[in-house]
């Protein structure tokens, strides 16, 4: 779809990178996304948790949700192609989805990335991903929470996103997402990075549906938390009832992650953290979509909060541009091996 358009798909694209051991790399949010993840205005922003268009090979078919096994699931077809495990039809980021790739000893466990609320594996990760392959990772990206027929038709200007369905229903995508990942590579645990929705998610994962023996460790950017007021817009979602319907009609994701909702509710039933998992959560103090941004923060045993700003003053990262920043990124690698941390360059 876009290739037509002089864009490179999937892992034909060429990534610049300094030769730093976490390279600066220098990805800026497309013109699309800073538009839906900034300031497009109150309705849409309440929607927006994390904006995105995508890429998709050219001539691909409608996304399919990762984490929903296809029918087969071999190494190969009959015509002896690779076949993606996951089922899906979405561009995979640079540097993940490698399905032969066993973990080394110095990265035991793959890292499974999970992207934000209207936005997609493809786009979201094109910093991260690679920069982990780089690292020696096991690198593996899903799409999930497709909404048929609404913005993942895949044509014209609705290109494949996704984060948009209720969160359970995505957390129980990721959880066959991660046994896909661990049946393919042998391990017996991953580590998770997620942005926004992505950060959160996990979370209801871990603490509902048993993920806790399964991961090693939660990285969050950004991470929805605890819901978000987006700077006082959910608050005046009331009164403007027929945009607030048409809003999480559309994106069921958008209404869960608004402070106060049931989603959220059932979340503080139990403990931010569950035990045998270390979570770090990395915020910017300009975001502008997850707010008010110290309630990303989680409390319980195991828990780095970290403010990108505490480590790079002059970042003005805010909520989409921090999946992209170097310094963030160093914080991710950082936090995914914490044997090996070294001082957080500001870029």
């Amino acid at each position: 779809m876009m290739e037509p358009l002089g864009l490179p798909v999937g892992n034909k694209i060429q990534l610049w990178r300094q030769q730093l051991r976490t390279p600066l790399l220098r990805f800026s949010a497309s013109p699309l996304r800073r538009r839906l993840g900034g300031t497009f205005g109150a309705a849409l922003l309440a929607g927006a948790l994390l904006a995105g268009a995508t890429a998709v090979p050219a001539g691909a078919a409608p996304a399919v949700a990762a984490g929903v096994e296809a029918a087969g699931t071999d190494a190969a077809g009959a015509s002896g192609t690779a076949l993606p495990p996951d089922g899906d039809t979405v561009a995979s980021p640079p540097g993940a989805n490698d399905w032969t790739c066993r973990p080394s000893a110095a990265h035991p466990d793959p890292v499974v990335l999970v992207h934000g609320t209207f936005a997609n594996r493809y786009e979201n990760w094109l910093a991260l991903s690679p920069l982990l392959k780089s690292l020696g990772y096991c690198v593996f990206a899903l799409d999930y929470g497709m909404i048929p027929g609404v913005t993942s038709s895949g044509s014209g200007l609705l290109l494949p996103i996704g984060g948009l369905g209720p969160v359970p229903e995505s957390a129980a995508q990721l959880a066959r997402f991660v046994d896909l990942v661990r049946n393919a590579t042998g391990a017996a645990k991953v580590d998770i990075v997620g942005h926004s929705q992505g950060g959160m998610l996990p979370n209801y994962y871990l603490k509902f549906l048993g993920g806790a023996s399964k991961v090693g460790r939660l990285v969050g950017l950004a991470p929805s938390n605890h819901g978000t007021t987006l700077d006082g817009i959910v608050n005046l979602a009331p009164y403007f009832p027929g945009v607030r319907d048409l809003i999480y009609t559309v994106c069921q994701a958008c209404r869960d992650q608004a402070v106060g909702s049931d989603f959220n509710k059932t979340m503080a039933s139990r403990p931010d953290t569950v035990p045998g998992v270390r979570y770090t959560v990395i915020s910017t103090v300009y975001d502008e979509v997850v707010t008010p941004w110290r309630t990303q923060f989680l409390n319980g045993p195991d828990v780095d909060n970290v403010v990108l700003q505490n480590h790079c003053p002059i970042s003005l990262a805010e909520h989409v541009a921090i999946a992209f920043s170097p310094t963030a990124l160093h914080l991710v690698t950082n936090a995914l091996d914490p044997a090996h941390a070294t001082p957080a360059l500001c870029g």
